[in-house]
This record gives structure tokens, C-alpha cells and sequence, in this order.
């Protein structure tokens, strides 16, 4: 604030420098002394620049004081020693100019004040928080994510055609678990786009969620509709082996997966999780394996995914399911034994991504639930609402992650979150621990 005020009463003095002087200039025969007078008042403004130059370490003292000597050095050459210039302006006798002149160095400042006072933003006189000292709170991500849902909506009642207005909102709806809605946003992107298999497969996984997570009936018919545009679609190829899974077809399920494991970094988590599905398949395929067939068909298969795989990474609207490096975060959420008494198996656990600077809104979620604590997770591009929201694309993240009664993404009073420390693009072994609770 205060530099505000210095720079403004700068350039006050500054204009006033350029009108003072055509005003001293009016009077008969003593225009040399006015100007001499005027003189006198831009050394005496230079002077103070200098200190202030000084005091702010623009100058050395060396600097400074050779700096005095060549100014008082051209003030005596324009102004005679021994002549007083104060008291010859005033015996001049020209009230007028003196009057004219006491009211425009009173009036500009005043005005200038006044009217920044009334049509200036004066809350950004306030000092502000370095961006890396301003806290990423749940509350601020949310806040702002509902904030840009209602903008979407407002949009694409001006501009129905908009396909990449409708995926975003299909993709919000997914994330904030409201499947029916995401249902109908889907819709309208095929009809704009009837021949994607990227958006075949997230309707695909969409309408299995609003029918108790099964994807037999029309996701299948999607799922192979998207495989017949593109064979290798990594996530039509996950989901298609967990439909098989699901009609205890395992040969069929693990002839899909081993597909999809051909797009999977070798060295990854997820091609290790695909392995042992494809195993997993193969032996209960042979009659040898019951306890994993067991499960999964006693299991709702909303989870979408192989039965080893993480949900988070083959699954999910939006979600990528082909994991690189340098845009994947990976570890484990776990929650404080003192909390424990507080949850319940079925409470939702939402884990977001955000950049440590810049805008708050999630670059990557993942929804799982307490019983699948201590959880394991992989966040990847392409798992957040808006496509150019990236892990990849930012120097530096937080990890958070809440448990909520409700389900809901907006935060309430009484859900438990956790955060983790910094953490860069590509970071693996993420420790979160849920250890405190919202007021």
C-alpha cells in the first residue's frame, strides 16, 4: 500500500510540474525569476528523489553523494548565490498567479484521491498472500468446482452444440457420482459425436452405473460398438474383459486383457494388477480357481475393472487407463486410528489432485470406498472434469483425500480429510493419512 502511495504522489507532483510552470510564466517582466523559482523546485523534487533513492538501496552512499554535488553544482549556475528567491516571487506582487497556483497543488491531489476512493478497487491496496502461502483447502476446490459446474450449464444453454461443453459436464456429473445426470449429458454427446469410441466407452460405464454397476445388457452393446471403431481402445478392452468376467465367460475375459496389456507400460502397477486377472481368468477358466469367482460375482461389478486392477485407472469417466511417466501419482490413503470409530464401510472416499499454485479445481479424482482402506491409488491425466487440467502440466502437487457420509463432492461438516506433503508429477509411494475432521 505504501509503495502505491509513493508512486501515485510521484506522478501527482509529476503533473503538476508540467502545469506549475506555464502558469508562473504569466507574469510581466518577471518571467526569469519565475523560472528561476521553478528551477529551485524541481532541484529541491530531484533532491528528495535522491534520498529516497537512497534510502531504498537504488544508490550507494558514494553514489548518492555525487549525485548531491552535481545537483546543487547546476543549481547554483540557474540561481545566483545570495538571491532569494521566496521573498523576490512574493514581492512581485501577482496575487493572481499565486492564488491560481495554491489551488491547482491543492485541488489535483485532492481530486486524484477522491475519484480513485470512489471508482477504484481499493481492496487491492491490501496486501495479498504469496501464492505459495495461500492454503489449498477442500472447501476452495469445491467452492469453485460447483462455481464452474453452474457456468457449463449456463453455457450450453447458449450454445447447445458445444461437444466438448457436453463431455466436461458428463464427466462432473461422473465425478460427483450423479450417474443419471451424467447419463443424459452423454446422450447429447452422441448425438454430436456418434462414432467415438473414447465417448462410446464412458457412456458405456456411465449407464452401467445407473443400472447397480452391471455391465451386461446395452454397456456391453456399447462396449462392443467401441471395440468395432477401435479394436485396441485400452478401456473398452478392460471393460469388456470384466463384462466376460462377470458372465463367468474367464477364457473370453482373459483373451481381452491380455489385449489390453499390450498398451500398459510393462513396469507398472497396472500391468502387474492385469496379470494376475489374466491368471486369475485362466485358472477359473481350467476349473482350478473358485475364491476369486466367487468374489467378483458376489461383488457389484461397478468397479468396472479387472479383478486385480485399480477402478481408478480402467475405469471411471474420463479416466485414462493407460498409465505413462511423468503424469501419474500413485501411493496410499490410510486413516488415523483415533478416527476409525467415526466411519463406516460404506462412507465414500474421495481422492483429488490439485495443483500447490494456481487454480484450485481437481486435476485428477478417484472414488473409492472406507472399506477399501488402506487404499492404493493411481492418479493419471484425463481424470479430472476439464481436459486441460493435467498432473502433467504443472510443476508441483498436493494430495488430498475425505471421507464423506453423504457422498456427495461438496464438503460438509464432520467428513475427515488429510493431505499430503508436495509432491511432483510422476511420484510414486504417496503417503496420505485422513487424520483430522472438518468443523
Amino acid at each position: 500500500m505504501t509503495s502505491f502511495w509513493v508512486v501515485a504522489g510521484i506522478l501527482t507532483i509529476g503533473a503538476l510540474l508540467f502545469i506549475l510552470p506555464t502558469l508562473l510564466r504569466k507574469g510581466n517582466n518577471r518571467t526569469g525569476i519565475i523560472r528561476k523559482a521553478a528551477n529551485v523546485s524541481i532541484y529541491r523534487d530531484q533532491l528528495v528523489e535522491l534520498e529516497s533513492d537512497l534510502r531504498s538501496d537504488v544508490l550507494s552512499k558514494d553514489q548518492y553523494e555525487q549525485s548531491k554535488r552535481e545537483l546543487q553544482q547546476r543549481m547554483l549556475q540557474d540561481v545566483p548565490e545570495g538571491e532569494s528567491m521566496t521573498s523576490t516571487v512574493m514581492a512581485s506582487g501577482n496575487r493572481s498567479n499565486v492564488a491560481t497556483i495554491t489551488v491547482m497543488v491543492l485541488a489535483i491531489p485532492l481530486l486524484a484521491v477522491s475519484l480513485y476512493l470512489w471508482l477504484g478497487n481499493t481492496k487491492g491496496l491490501t496486501p495479498q498472500p504469496a501464492p505459495e502461502q495461500m492454503p489449498i483447502t477442500e472447501e476452495a476446490g469445491h467452492q469453485n468446482f460447483s462455481s464452474v459446474l453452474d457456468s457449463l450449464i449456463a453455457r450450453l444453454r447458449d450454445q447447445p452444440d458445444d461437444l466438448e461443453g457436453w463431455i466436461m459436464l458428463g464427466r462432473t456429473y461422473a465425478i460427483m457420482q450423479r450417474f443419471n445426470e451424467a447419463k443424459i449429458a452423454y446422450e447429447r454427446v452422441l448425438a454430436l459425436s456418434p462414432e467415438s469410441s473414447e465417448l462410446l466407452v464412458d457412456y458405456a460405464d456411465i449407464v452401467a452405473m445407473t443400472n447397480d454397476g452391471s455391465l451386461l445388457g446395452k454397456p456391453m452393446e456399447l462396449i462392443s460398438r467401441a471395440l468395432s471403431l477401435d479394436p485396441n481402445n485400452p478401456k473398452a478392452l478392460a471393460l469388456a474383459g470384466t463384462a466376460a468376467f462377470e458372465q463367468k465367460n474367464f477364457k473370453q475375459a482373459a483373451v481381452y486383457w491380455e489385449k489390453l496389456l499390450v498398451h500398459i507400460p510393462p513396469e507398472s502397477k497396472l500391468a502387474q494388477s492385469v496379470k494376475d486377472s489374466i491368471v486369475e481368468a485362466k485358472s477359473l477358466a481350467t476349473g482350478k480357481g473358485t475364491a476369486m469367482a466367487e468374489m467378483q460375482t458376489q461383488t457389484p461389478s461397478s468397479q468396472n475393472t479387472p479383478p486385480a486392477a485399480d477402478k481408478s485407472v480402467v475405469a471411471g469417466a474420463g479416466a485414462a487407463p493407460v498409465a505413462a511417466a511423468g503424469n501419474t501419482l500413485s501411493g496410499t490413503v490410510t486413516l488415523s486410528p483415533a478416527l476409525a470409530g467415526k466411519v463406516s464401510p460404506d462412507d465414500t472416499l474421495f481422492i483429488f489432485a490439485r495443483a500447490k499454485e494456481g487454480p484450485p479445481m481437481p486435476r485428477a479424482i478417484s472414488v473409492k470406498k472406507v472399506r477399501d482402506l488402506p487404499a492404493s491409488f493411481l492418479l493419471t491425466d484425463g481424470m479430472g472434469a476439464r481436459p486441460d487440467l493435467k498432473i502433467s502440466n504443472v510443476p508441483q502437487l498436493i494430495i488430498s483425500a475425505r471421507i464423506t457420509k453423504s457422498g456427495k463432492a461438496m464438503p460438509e461438516s464432520g467428513d475427515l480429510q488429510g493431505f499430503s506433503q508436495t509432491v511432483k508429477p510422476g511420484d510414486s509411494n504417496i503417503n496420505i493419512v485422513i487424520d483430522r475432521q472438518i468443523p
